[in-house]
């Protein structure tokens, strides 16, 4: 792991959790890769697929995190891989005005998903799709937690 220049003891711990995470966690997106393609179960492998995804996603996040915080710490004058809130520049308003927009089609998703898993309730035994139409319904509660999180910013931005 590289050090930090002029990073603060809080600074120097953050990012050794962050970039240590990818590592300590790489023998375990080598064990669902590995399922996602030998297991002889077809579910399991296809399970296997959607978490390996997810996890690829997550490692991506840190190595996110880890680059803006040294970017932040070394005063480095590109642009950070996580940009800063900031002001949310000169369109807040329509960034505004799209969020609104997304966050009602998303809640109607929210809706439409609850339903659905009602209805798949009768297969929970033989079927994958009820767990899917579950793990649709926690990516859209998560899609509302962003545009909550951007809906916020762009408000006080205009005020």
């Amino acid at each position: 792991m590289s050090k930090l220049t002029g990073a603060s003891t809080w600074e120097e711990d953050l990012y050794e959790h962050l970039t240590s995470h990818e590592a300590n966690e790489s023998a375990m997106l080598i064990e669902y890769r590995d399922a996602a393609t030998t297991s002889s179960s077809s579910a399991f492998r296809y399970l296997s697929a959607l978490i390996m995804e997810d996890e690829m996603r997550h490692h991506k996040v840190f190595r996110d995190l880890a680059s803006a915080l040294k970017s932040d710490v070394e005063l480095d004058p590109e642009a950070p891989a996580i940009p800063h809130i900031g002001t949310w520049g000169s369109d807040a308003a329509s960034v505004l005005a799209l969020t609104e927009a997304l966050l009602e089609r998303e809640r109607e998703d929210a809706k439409e998903l609850k339903e659905l898993t009602s209805e798949l309730k009768s297969l929970k035994n033989e079927s994958l799709w009820p767990l899917l139409v579950r793990l649709m319904e926690m990516d859209t509660a998560k899609h509302i937690e962003i545009l909550k999180f951007v809906r916020r910013h762009a408000r006080q931005a205009i005020k």
